[in-house]
């Protein structure tokens, strides 16, 4: 990415607005006037114009956006352009979006390959711009930030009183037999001092959901544990594993582990002389 960010502006002791004006951004507007600081070709402010491209893609304004995109470009600003439609990837558009590989890729062609302010420059601007105008828009990172950070507040406040927090995290204390239970396998220290192994991991931590395992991947799960000479699966262990997680409640059946009932082992694992334990070298964290 270009330099944008030691380009950017910066306030004196004095708070007065201290810029550096490239020199792709300086000569006369489309007015025939010599250009001010931070000013585009058509006389706006960039920083008003780089606000407005933010604000367009998050009402998803496609021709707005689009002529933003463009008068910044043109104007010599293009490494404001790329910078900041890199960072509404992250700030305002929903997560897992393909667009943030689209908006890379026309970045690397306006910037490496053609000159930004050129023609081809500024079709790569435009597109982009477009592109992130047409995704689905959504201030949910955002919005999650600013919550967690005041909640973590709260929550310190509330412990330098001695009181329980007004606002607590999602997952409270975050202890073994509690609500989240399952994640304190043999990967933790928690797990490990009780001993969870395999056979806790793969009836516990492993389950997916809310849609669950397809056919063919609960297929390789269940013969995976059916071939497994370590651990011995009932066929409720089985089940289990691969049973989808309740979408309402997707923590629900936590608590220790019951012993394995031996007289329920598949036929396969009767002889092993396996226990609920295993192993922890067959999988990852």
């Amino acid at each position: 990415m270009a330099d944008g960010d030691d380009r950017q502006a910066t306030f004196g002791s004095d708070g007065s607005l201290e810029t550096d004006t490239t020199p792709d951004a300086t000569g006369e507007n489309d007015f025939g006037e010599e250009k001010a600081a931070n000013e585009t070709d058509g006389g706006y402010s960039r920083y008003v114009v780089s606000s407005l491209l933010q604000k367009a893609v998050r009402r998803s304004d496609e021709e707005v956006a689009a002529w933003a995109a463009w008068e910044l470009a043109r104007s010599g600003y293009a490494w404001n352009l790329w910078d900041r439609l890199n960072l509404y990837v992250v700030e305002d558009l929903r997560a897992g979006s393909d667009v943030a590989l689209t908006i890379e890729r026309y970045e690397e062609l306006a910037t490496e390959r053609w000159e930004p302010a050129e023609w081809k420059g500024r079709l790569c601007a435009i597109h982009a711009a477009l592109a992130a105008a047409r995704a689905r828009s959504t201030r949910e990172a955002s919005n999650a930030d600013a919550y967690f950070s005041a909640v973590a507040e709260v929550r310190a406040e509330a412990r330098e009183r001695g009181e329980a927090p007004a606002h607590d995290f999602p997952v409270g204390d975050l202890q073994p037999e509690g609500r989240f239970d399952a994640v304190f396998d043999g990967h933790t220290g928690e797990g490990a001092r009780r001993d969870r192994g395999t056979h806790f991991f793969k009836t516990h931590g492993a389950r997916v959901g809310p849609e669950g395992e397809d056919d063919q991947s609960a297929r390789w799960q269940r013969l995976a544990m059916l071939l497994d000479d370590e651990t011995g699966y009932s066929p409720d262990d089985l089940d289990r594993a691969v049973e989808p997680v309740d979408p309402e409640n997707p923590w629900d059946g936590g608590g220790e582990e019951p012993e394995p009932d031996a007289s329920d082992a598949d036929d396969s694992n009767e002889d092993s002389g396996s226990d609920a334990s295993g192993s922890l070298s067959d999988f990852s964290e």
